[in-house]
């Protein structure tokens, strides 16, 4: 797409020297808000599946999470498993601790059955499903998706309200996964539905948008209820790790949506990954008061999803 986000003003700039990996583990309460789980051997990819990535088990994210300490997480049920949530419900049932994951669904969100079938998951996994995810990312030129793998439907579609208005009486945000030109579709929507929270993943993906579009993402942080999610750094950035063009562009989004609305995901699944991710995290908020760099690592995310009650 012309005229990237990353090439204008809104990407200018650097952290500078790439920070130092830390040995130590960061303060406070850390939960990581975006992780996806594959055991394609014991739980076979959907016929569907957008993408057939090769195995990252419960079993191997334990054993790092008890190395990293780190204190809650959110599986996002990942698109290969589509509307099939029995890994899902085996994490839950063989946790590293308990209360440990909660996690998010995903179901088509223009089928008359699914505010039917999202409760039936709700009402058998009580206070573990935090979330419905919905994917739109097509080129806006390209029609939108009926049928077959759940993406990009049309979000101004009837029954779109339905199944956004049956995630609230369950007490679920909805998780947008999506690039900045549908933000207008968003604002829309999370418009009607006040009361509903919405996340935005990944920084919106403020690569794939123009300056003009992220300013609407950024007109997101108008409604109390939106939080913008800080993951997936890379696809924001036309820069190698430590990703330094996004730094703008992140404390564009702490001045719009405030320390008490942006959440940390993408902590990683070894300790390598988790010091890069951690240092990126602290080098990127470093005009950030301690206080609220807390939230973010994790406070946030207890606060919203409900970590600690059953």
């Amino acid at each position: 797409m012309a005229d990237r986000v990353s090439r204008r003003e809104l990407l200018t700039g650097a952290l500078g020297a790439a920070p130092a990996l830390w040995g130590a583990r960061p303060k406070g309460i850390l939960v990581d808000t975006h992780i996806h789980l594959f055991d394609p051997q014991r739980f076979p990819y959907h016929a569907n599946a957008t993408y057939r990535p090769p195995a990252q088990t419960l079993e191997e994210y334990v054993k790092f999470v008890r190395e990293a300490k780190i204190d809650h997480a959110v599986i996002v049920h990942p698109e290969p498993y589509q509307d099939d949530h029995r890994y899902l419900e085996y994490c839950f049932e063989n946790e590293p601790s308990r209360g440990f994951f909660k996690g998010t669904c995903l179901f088509d969100p223009l089928s008359p059955q699914t505010p039917q079938r999202m409760e039936t998951l709700v009402r058998k996994l009580p206070g573990r499903i935090v979330a419905l995810r919905i994917h739109v990312n097509r080129d806006p030129k390209t029609p939108p998706t009926t049928s077959g793998p759940i993406r990009d439907r049309d979000l101004r579609a009837p029954a779109i309200k339905d199944t956004w208005k049956q995630a609230g009486a369950l007490g679920l945000a909805i998780q947008m996964h999506f690039i900045p030109c549908y933000a207008p579709q968003i604002f829309a929507l999370a418009s009607e539905f006040r009361k509903v929270p919405v996340v935005l993943d990944h920084l919106a993906r403020a690569g794939q948008g123009t300056a003009a579009e992220y300013e609407e993402v950024l007109r997101l942080a108008e409604l109390p209820r939106v939080y913008m999610k800080y993951s997936a750094v890379r696809y924001s950035s036309q820069q190698e790790y430590p990703h330094s063009d996004v730094k703008p562009l992140v404390r564009r989004v702490f001045e719009a949506f405030g320390g008490d609305r942006i959440i940390w995901g993408g902590l990683g699944m070894n300790m390598g990954e988790f010091e890069q991710q951690a240092a990126l995290l602290e080098g990127m908020f470093d005009f950030a008061s301690e206080p609220d760099r807390a939230k973010i690592r994790g406070l946030n995310a207890v606060r919203l999803f409900g970590f600690g009650r059953k």
